[in-house]
């Protein structure tokens, strides 16, 4: 999830301090000038910086050390048949569910925890007092209208206990473990909120209501190894869910359009002739088709409609679902170039497709009328480099800007356009990945779902038409520059900055999309390009993902995994980056020459002055333009801060410099760059034999 309207204060916030030292050499003097600011003053401690990390989730029959699903593992199984309905008049969603549970875990259960999203609203809420956005507007939440027991057919009424979020469903005889079987009924109603609602909610339009549905039905709490029933409280965060095939209906007024999670398995009865001639032709096309166009809405809206529509949906192997409904909407599709779906979701009985729905005011050449081509390229895109999607179709929502994901669904704001429409789309389509695929505990760690996804974002844009939007620019990731390096320098800078393996409901909003987003994103990207290459981390990180496809895995699994996977103890690395807040810090202290003689080779030396010690390449030239680079590795810190190499080389060296492309985030660069410039060119250079070019801390 993104919310753009934060990118000014954290931008006012950012302040990168970059920097440059420049040598002159005239008549053998050399004079030096220093900007910028000091570095960390505490000497970096490698005995604490590579000692043994132990990693909060232990090893045991549930979690290997290799970060796999130990030989034990388990998963409980939430199967939904749902039915709502939503009646404009009165803003007011009402709905049946059966919810059949299967307890795969070893434990047996004397009671059902579910959730109840929409509580968040009421007064007097946990969020309402934690989140203070949620303090300005109510609803009376969830309704329960009753929730049974199904057994042999026959419905035994429960007495539910709500508290805030959470619903605790005591049994009368346990859940046994290893396969036990329950199926409740359960009915409900509650009053959709505006566009205050955010992530369900009810918006105005030029030409109607548009109702963007998202937990809107009683959802199973997840039952797992780690700590039995996770029932953090929902405070406006993300969410924890088992996976399971849910089947759905919606019905609304007659000429509404619903599109939603999954497949539609009833077109006969609610798209007209035309409207389904139009989806075959897309299901051809690799360019987008109208289905329903601004005509056709048109015509319904003049056009007053009897009765009502119910629309059907099935979905399997998915943690959730959502829809939009509306009479106001347009609707396009292409078709997503994916192989054919197997199982279950072999009954669609359309193809799969790549959508967009949005009002007619968010059409537009450099708006809407793109978002259906960025659908498809993300899809594609993700399906090819990291995982197949799993999914029938793929729908992206223009409505008032929720900028939130859903499996196979996803709310955007139709005000969006131009680079911000793909990222949008790009960031919140990328959460199919993370956390829909490799379902994750995003209550609790939201690196794993926002961190993740804008790190496969970032690779999207730099591949969609040739870069037309790279770099990745935006609030998720190098708001400022484009030059993650350079804008991370502040967030690690930064003493009250939290650190990454922070609980989700304890970042402050400031540090959201600095910290979770864009480090998240960042420590990924230079542990692909800085320290494993891209060949062995690619394969370390989608057996990651294949690993724990519609699992659960912690974050000491994903540790596992890139150890294991990609031949490196990365110890040092999780706890510089994710447990603690440091940063690389370098030094050029001198350079001088082998005897004094310039043909002999140089002698350059430098320190660590840094907590996160990186690889990092050091960019050598000569005087007569030839150059070369030296990658400096992790491992030269083990014992020392200081070191000294020796660079092959018959002539004077023209300049030395740290990180020259600016590919770690140095915390100041002031000090990473020796200039040498003669007043004459190539003058004598027997003259420059006898230099020792020293930092300016080391000159009296």
């Amino acid at each position: 999830m993104v919310a753009f309207k934060y990118l000014r204060d954290y931008l006012a916030s950012c302040r990168v301090l970059v920097g440059y030292r420049a040598l002159t050499l005239s008549g053998g003097l050399l004079a030096a000038t220093v900007t910028g600011v000091a570095a960390n003053a505490a000497e970096p401690d490698a005995q604490e910086i590579f000692a043994p990390l132990a990693y909060p989730q232990p090893v045991n029959v549930y979690h290997s050390g290799s970060g796999a699903p130990g030989p034990q593992a388990w998963k409980n199984h939430a199967d939904y048949d749902i039915h709502v309905q939503i009646d404009p008049a009165t803003h007011v969603l009402s709905g049946t569910e059966t919810l059949t549970y299967t307890n795969n875990s070893p434990d047996a259960l004397s009671s059902l925890w579910v959730q109840l999203d929409q509580n968040l609203y009421a007064l007097g809420s946990r969020a309402s007092f934690a989140t203070p956005r949620w303090l300005r507007h109510h609803t009376d939440g969830v309704v329960i209208d009753g929730v049974a027991i199904q057994d042999n057919g026959q419905d035994t009424p429960v007495s539910p206990i709500v508290s805030d979020t959470r619903m605790q469903v005591p049994l009368t005889h346990d859940l046994s473990a290893n396969g036990g079987k329950l199926t409740l009924k359960i009915s409900w109603h509650y009053q959709i909120p505006a566009e205050w609602g955010g992530r369900t909610a009810f918006s105005q339009d030029r030409d109607g209501e548009v109702y963007e549905i998202a937990q809107f039905y009683p959802r199973m709490a997840v039952y797992d190894d780690v700590r039995g029933w996770d029932t953090a409280p929902y405070l406006g965060q993300e969410f924890y869910l088992d996976y399971g095939t849910i089947d759905y209906s919606v019905t609304v007024p007659k000429g509404f359009l619903v599109v939603g999670s999954g497949a539609l398995t009833n077109p006969d009865d609610v798209l007209t002739a035309q409207e389904r001639s139009r989806l075959a032709d897309a299901a051809k096309s690799e360019t987008r088709v109208l289905i329903r166009t601004e005509a056709d809405v048109k015509a319904l809206v003049d056009q007053v409609q009897q009765g009502t529509q119910t629309w059907r949906f099935h979905m399997s192997n998915t943690r959730d679902v959502a829809f939009v409904a509306s009479a106001a909407l347009l609707w396009d599709a292409a078709k997503l170039d994916l192989p054919p779906l197997e199982g279950s979701d072999a009954k669609n009985p359309l193809p799969r497709l790549a959508m967009s729905v949005y009002p007619a005011e968010a059409a537009g050449e450099k708006k809407w009328d793109r978002s259906t081509e960025y659908v498809k390229h993300a899809i594609e895109y993700f399906s090819g480099k990291w995982y197949p999607y799993p999914w029938p179709n793929a729908v992206n929502v223009g409505g008032h800007g929720a900028a939130m994901e859903y499996p196979g669904i996803v709310f955007d704001g139709k005000e969006d356009a131009g680079s911000q429409l793909f990222w949008v789309t790009t960031h919140e389509l990328g959460h199919g990945w993370f956390p829909m695929i490799v379902g994750s505990n995003e209550r609790r760690h939201a690196f794993m779902d926002e961190g993740f996804n804008t790190f496969i974002d970032m690779y999207a844009s730099e591949h969609f038409n040739h870069g037309e939007f790279a770099p990745k620019r935006d609030v998720e990731f190098a708001p400022q520059t484009g030059q993650p390096a350079d804008d991370i320098v502040p967030v690690l800078k930064d003493a009250s900055a939290p650190a990454l393996m922070t609980a989700a409901d304890l970042i402050p909003e400031k540090y959201r999309h600095p910290v979770t987003y864009f480090k998240g994103a960042y420590g990924l990207q230079l542990l692909r390009e800085q320290i494993l290459g891209p060949e062995r981390f690619d394969r370390a990180f989608r057996r990651y993902i294949a690993l724990w496809a519609f699992g659960h895995p912690t974050p000491s699994d994903f540790f596992r995994v890139m150890e294991s996977e990609g031949g490196e103890d990365l110890s040092w690395f999780w706890r510089g980056w994710y447990f603690k807040n440091w940063g690389p810090d370098y030094a050029l202290r001198s350079v001088s020459y082998v005897n004094g003689n310039p043909s002999q080779g140089a002698l350059v030396h430098v320190k660590n002055k840094g907590w996160l010690p990186l690889p990092v390449t050091m960019a050598i030239t000569w005087i007569d333009g030839s150059s070369a680079r030296v990658l400096i590795p992790t491992e030269t810190w083990y014992q020392k801060n200081d070191v000294t190499l020796q660079i092959p080389g018959k002539q004077a060296i023209q300049s030395v410099v740290l990180d020259p492309d600016h590919k770690i985030p140095d915390l100041n660069r002031t000090d990473n760059a020796f200039v040498v410039k003669t007043d004459i060119a190539h003058k004598d250079a027997a003259s420059a034999a006898a230099m020792s070019v020293t930092s300016p801390d080391q000159q009296h």
